[in-house]
């Protein structure tokens, strides 16, 4: 069963979050055929993850169930349920980049930031993520920050990458 207007807006307040955006994504597709995904995908964008008020707003405004949405949430991977952080932090474990020391790389990381994989900082600036591969294999190792790749990475090379995000906040 879903929740009232009352109770979603309740747990807003508890979470603290303004629903306007979702409720933009949600106008913008509500008249569509197979809605869902585009307003997951679109609240997403818009808090940069799911949060839990919204499922239960979707689900009252689109009329479905709040469990099919926690469905689509844990089937797929890109959608995420708890904040993540300003910078996606990715280290590529493939096999290229595991060989030629991306263990080294991801441990640089954590001993850096504080985090390891699937891991975000407290204040929200990084996300570490260990991924099975980038597809950079010739630049092994490699890792990414949001859409910045950086190849043939070093752990001191590592190091300062991190700082340049610290010092841009």
């Amino acid at each position: 069963m879903t929740e009232t207007a009352e109770q979603v807006e309740e747990q807003a307040v508890e979470e603290e979050i303004d629903l306007t955006a979702a409720n933009m994504v949600i106008d913008k597709y509500l008249d569509m055929n197979g809605n869902l995904m585009p307003v997951l995908q679109g609240i997403q964008e818009e808090y940069g993850y799911i949060p839990e008020a919204t499922v239960h707003l979707t689900a009252e405004r689109l009329n479905v169930y709040a469990s099919q949405i926690y469905g689509v949430l844990t089937f797929y991977a890109q959608f995420h349920m708890k904040p993540r952080g300003k910078y996606i932090v990715r280290v590529c474990m493939g096999t290229a980049c595991h060989v030629k020391g991306a263990g080294r790389i991801g441990d640089a990381i954590k001993d850096h930031i504080g985090v390891g994989h699937a891991e975000t900082t407290e204040d929200l600036l990084f996300t570490a993520e260990y991924v099975a591969c980038i597809g950079a294999c010739g630049m092994a190792p490699v890792i990414m920050v949001n859409d910045a790749t950086y190849g043939s990475i070093s752990v001191q090379k590592t190091v300062e990458v991190m700082d340049k995000y610290i010092e841009m906040g």
